[in-house]
């Protein structure tokens, strides 16, 4: 017996909650022919959805509801906001939300209790405005860490195109977008291997991150997601196809074997990938920030997970800007950890160039 691959698994929607009027977008009723034999039922707004949003009771069907539950709205508030790290530019979101379950994933911080898929529908003045921001901006005047010719825009900041792309054709459209921009760049990270974007045509202008760590630790924390073996057998593919293609190293999680664990993930990498992806590779670096709020989401479907997420010995709690408690690696030891990573890189995997690391 052949095993359902895990695209056709992730999604099984049976209810859609969407804004009032919405049928009047030709995305949204792409999505409801998408999924034909889904309730839909309105709700005054995307972000206000009663029972679903702030009801602690979800955190038990944390899974389930990310995969038979989509949300339809309008993104209301169209800025690009500056980022300097993995992006120059955070694009406004297309989606939020997401059907894998990372344990480790923040955006379900704001949400409380429930996190599935909301894609917004008003794609063309999200497109039309990213080209005139563009537009705008002229040519790069200098190369940063970013990129040494483009703009970068971030397009999947509160979800994963990869999996958005199952949904309705936002990301098609977004990649086309950035195809044809003369001075700028598309950017998401991803953690689901998704081939039907092998059938776009990105022209240079989409740089897909495929989110690594080693496969033992990600098997605890990534849940629902393509394994890293089927993600490092898709780089050659997708560079082949016409996206750039980098990785990131993210979260880092440290444990007692941790370095031995990223030295045999970093062997894999080199051993599995052709010239040609290994000179335009390229590394971002991010070792896990928790929080308080989502470690005690995890103990209510996850505990498992929080064994390696949630490590006071290791660990210094420092207060956020909204006011809640994350927790860091101990800032010394961080550093140090830090350097024994990108020397680890430098040995396994030297054409890899490290665009940043924390």
């Amino acid at each position: 017996m052949t095993s359902t691959p895990l695209a056709e698994r992730l999604l099984d929607i049976t209810r859609i909650y969407h804004e009032p009027g919405i049928e009047r977008s030709p995305r949204a009723q792409q999505v409801f022919d998408r999924f034909p034999g889904a309730e839909r039922i309105e709700v005054p707004s995307h972000q206000t959805i009663p029972g679903l949003y702030g009801n602690a009771g979800n955190v038990e069907d944390w899974v389930r509801i990310k995969q038979q539950v989509l949300v339809l709205g309008e993104k209301k508030s169209l800025t690009a906001r500056r980022n300097e790290r993995s992006s120059d530019w955070i694009a406004p979101s297309t989606a939020n939300g997401c059907a894998m379950a990372c344990a480790y994933c923040y955006v379900p911080r704001r949400k409380g209790y429930a996190n599935p898929i909301t894609v917004f529908t008003n794609i063309d003045k999200i497109t039309g405005y990213l080209e005139r921001h563009a537009g705008r901006q002229g040519a790069k005047p200098e190369p940063n860490q970013c990129d040494p010719v483009d703009w970068v825009y971030d397009i999947g900041e509160n979800s994963d195109c990869s999996v958005d792309a199952m949904v309705s054709d936002n990301v098609r459209d977004l990649v086309d977008l950035f195809g044809r921009l003369p001075n700028a760049k598309a950017s998401f990270a991803t953690k689901l291997v998704n081939r039907d974007l092998l059938t776009y045509d990105p022209r240079g202008g989409t740089r897909i991150r495929f989110s690594l760590m080693p496969g033992e630790t990600s098997k605890l924390v990534d849940i629902r997601t393509s394994k890293i073996t089927d993600r490092i057998a898709a780089i050659d593919d997708f560079v082949e196809a016409g996206y750039e293609v980098h990785l990131n190293f993210s979260p880092v999680i440290v444990h007692e074997n941790w370095r031995e664990d990223w030295s045999e993930l970093l062997e894999q990498i080199a051993d599995n990938t052709n010239d040609r992806s290994k000179a335009q590779l390229a590394a971002e670096i991010i070792f896990l920030t928790h929080n308080e709020g989502l470690h005690e989401v995890n103990l209510g479907w996850h505990p498992k997970a929080e064994e390696v997420l949630w490590r006071p010995d290791l660990q210094q709690l420092k207060r956020s800007q909204n006011g809640q408690w994350n927790v860091r690696y101990k800032s010394p030891w961080k550093g140090r950890w830090v350097e024994q990573l990108t020397d680890l890189i430098d040995q396994k995997l030297p054409t890899c160039r490290i665009r940043y690391a924390f």
